[in-house]
């Protein structure tokens, strides 16, 4: 499968452009890009506090009618202008006839992917600290037994509130994390994203299979899968399904340039349009299977689903103390939400390290440092930000922000402004302002299924990432 190192991706006469050696890398790289925490972390967190079945179900609706058509209209302003996200931007809406001002959509998206991958890396950095954990448990305690043996829960529920508390452990594990993800992106794109993504991929996906398994014969599996797949009509409220709705959009890492950028190191062989069906079916694979591969082993404990974001730091461990090989999963299981993480982070860090390339002419390993420089400050901050030093970070002379931390202000901005901007501004460019004999020529979309690609990206996906974005700005408009 990926054997051939015959170059699939254009390379831009005389710029030595890099690209995939094979149409199997760039899927493998883009699907690493979209799964990540947003799977494993945000699905099951939010599929457990709204309802289970009837989340599930309009989660799918939302992918296919809404994060699949922006998904291809990002890869594609990519692929044809093969350049940093800006640039291609700027080309396609140049050769358009339209306003170079477009290319501020790409823009904003670079500079989302730049704070998020400052604070996302403060999140890998505890991953690796639930490894070390549960290795170091599992010395302790043997092999066959349960998880943190002689441990009350309110100790194991303390675990990820001292971790976030230690300011110099955070912030050192944040510099171990963003350091790896670097070293893959300093590499470049055949030798360092590629060899991750060939690599860390398939073992990603034999972790969640494996797990989930293990769950389905050892944990409430029927229940699981009663909450996860029974729709009961009742519970599709307005909150559901904008829950849904913003899902399905962070779940596929729209709005931060990502699909833009990888876009542009595509040759025009590939089809986007099939290549886009896999990223997106894999995506939502990894989100369902994450459940099932979760909340077996949640309501097999007897502990509640509804926990949010704690459901992964303190739910989870708790459940693995009443577990036979308990340390064991536990670390395959944070190995697994490793290696995610690092897929999207080095996603994210290649967005402005491309852009920087490019605007400078820096080669990469300059570029690259540079970059993860400035992430490390943000993360530095952030990760401080989340203890008890938080209220001396000068952020309450903004009214928006007060009361808020570094890590909480950089997740806002980005979540609830700038990527429902960008991805709004992406939608209106490609839907109404690109050439259609150009957006047509990239898709590889049959005349049928053009015609309803194109109703989708100009009509639907913009009226409901506004919706997005006004609940994000005005988060009890709707409620």
């Amino acid at each position: 499968m990926f054997g051939g190192r015959c170059l699939v991706a254009l390379e831009t006469a005389g710029s030595g452009r890099e690209g995939w050696s094979s149409r199997s890398a760039f899927v493998l790289a883009a699907i690493g890009s979209a799964v990540g925490l947003g799977n494993l972390w945000r699905f099951p967190a939010e599929a457990g506090a709204n309802g289970g079945g009837a989340f599930v179900l309009f989660y799918i609706f939302c992918v296919v009618l809404i994060g699949l058509p922006l998904l291809l209209s990002e890869t594609l302003i990519g692929r044809h202008g093969q350049s940093s996200a800006p640039e291609s931007a700027r080309r396609l809406a140049r050769e358009s006839g339209a306003s170079r001002h477009w290319s501020i959509l790409a823009s904003l998206g670079v500079l989302s992917a730049f704070l998020i991958v400052s604070f996302y890396c403060v999140v890998g950095g505890w991953v690796l600290h639930y490894v070390w954990i549960f290795t170091s448990d599992l010395f302790q305690t043997g092999l066959s037994g349960g998880a943190f043996q002689g441990r009350d829960p309110a100790q194991i529920e303390a675990l990820w509130p001292n971790l976030a508390g230690n300011g110099g452990l955070t912030v050192a594990l944040d510099a171990l994390f963003l350091g790896i993800t670097l070293f893959f992106v300093a590499r470049g794109v055949s030798s360092g994203i590629e060899v991750m993504a060939v690599w860390l991929m398939p073992a990603f996906f034999v972790l969640l299979i494996a797990i989930t398994v293990y769950g389905a014969f050892g944990g409430a599996f029927h229940e699981s899968m009663a909450f996860l797949f029974s729709f009961e009509p009742h519970k599709l409220t307005g909150s559901v399904m904008l829950a849904a709705l913003g899902q399905a959009f962070f779940s596929l890492s729209l709005g931060v340039a990502g699909m833009i950028t990888y876009g542009g190191y595509v040759g025009r062989k590939v089809n986007l349009a099939t290549t886009s069906v896999i990223i997106a079916a894999a995506d939502t694979f990894v989100a369902l299977v994450a459940g099932l591969c979760i909340f077996p082993i949640v309501f097999a404990a007897g502990l509640g689903v509804n926990a949010g974001p704690a459901l992964m730091f303190q739910t989870l461990p708790h459940a693995f103390q009443s577990m036979p090989f308990g340390s064991l999963v536990g670390i395959f299981f944070f190995l697994m939400v490793g290696v995610a993480a690092l897929t999207s982070s080095v996603a994210l860090l290649e967005v402005p390290t491309s852009w920087l390339m490019e605007k400078t002419g820096l080669r990469r390993v300059p570029a690259s440092c540079t970059i993860a420089l400035g992430a490390m400050i943000l993360g530095a901050l952030s990760a401080l930000s989340t203890n008890e030093l938080a209220e001396f970070y000068p952020l309450n002379f903004i009214p928006l922000f007060e009361g808020q931390g570094v890590f909480d202000v950089l997740d806002g901005l980005t979540s609830k402004l700038f990527m429902p901007i960008a991805a709004i501004m992406t939608s209106v460019f490609v839907g109404w302002v690109s050439d259609r004999r150009l957006v047509n020529a990239e898709t590889g979309l049959s005349p049928t299924l053009q015609g309803i690609w194109r109703f989708l990206v100009c009509w639907l996906c913009p009226l409901t990432l506004f919706g997005i974005l006004a609940v994000g700005i005005f988060p009890n408009l709707f409620i």
